[in-house]
């Protein structure tokens, strides 16, 4: 699978970037890029345009104000040189958001995000294209009541979906969000994280033991369900 990409940005050499980034990635295609985000909107128009790679600050359309425009036409990685922009960034829903200037590991890893995100495969298997050594993300941000919380991966020791909440469970204690499972599901590398029943993700690397259907993390004992249970043996039997 490959991903159809538009490059947005008023300064030529930050396209030149990202144009040679897009290039070096196996599973982007590179589109068209533009200075001029009314042009951009057009593309799309006209276009399939998987996946746009989009700066903030630009002249006669901000990137948020092509956002609301664009609409659910296609996943947004935001590109700026200014923090300020991040929250916003993801009460759109943005894959992604890359503070200039960029580095190509930064910007694989956005890239593999969009890709599963599109893909938008069970997370069962290891997704479509496996992470380049040195390049699996590090830590995602989920919503909780109050404000947007980092987590790096390598502290989740599960995720359990509650009634109206999800729990993440890490090595410092629970961090309770309000988005889905489904959707924290979705920001988890296969490579580390599995689906082991309707209510829990668990973190292969945490494991103890697993026996008659179980999983043990320290002192917590996960179901693994009918349906997820070929999968998840298949997957730790090629360890």
């Amino acid at each position: 699978m490959k991903l159809r990409c538009l490059v947005i940005d008023d300064k030529p050499l930050a396209i030149d970037v990202l144009a040679d980034y897009t290039r070096k990635v196996s599973f982007l295609e590179l589109v068209a890029t533009t200075t001029n985000p009314i042009e951009g909107l057009n593309i799309l128009r006209e276009q399939k345009i998987d996946l746009v790679f989009l700066d903030i600050q630009m002249p006669e359309l901000t990137g948020m104000q092509f956002i609301k425009i664009a609409g659910k036409q296609c996943k947004i990685v935001l590109t700026t040189a200014y923090t300020e922009y991040a929250l916003d960034g993801y009460e759109h829903d943005v894959v992604d958001y890359l503070l200039k200037p960029i580095a190509f590991d930064r910007f694989y890893r956005a890239a593999e995000k969009a890709l599963h995100l599109i893909a938008n495969q069970p997370s069962i298997g290891l997704v479509s294209i496996p992470p380049a050594p040195g390049l699996a993300p590090e830590y995602l941000f989920v919503k909780t009541e109050h404000r947007i919380q980092k987590i790096n991966l390598v502290d989740i020791l599960y995720v359990e979906a509650l009634q109206n909440y999800v729990s993440l469970n890490t090595t410092a204690g629970r961090v309770m969000s309000l988005q889905p499972l489904k959707k924290i599901e979705e920001q988890l590398p296969g490579a580390e994280f599995v689906r082991v029943h309707k209510s829990y993700i668990v973190s292969l690397r945490h494991i103890s033991s697993v026996g008659r259907s179980r999983i043990f993390i320290g002192d917590v004992i996960i179901p693994v369900g009918d349906s997820y249970r070929d999968g998840f043996y298949r997957l730790i039997d090629k360890g």
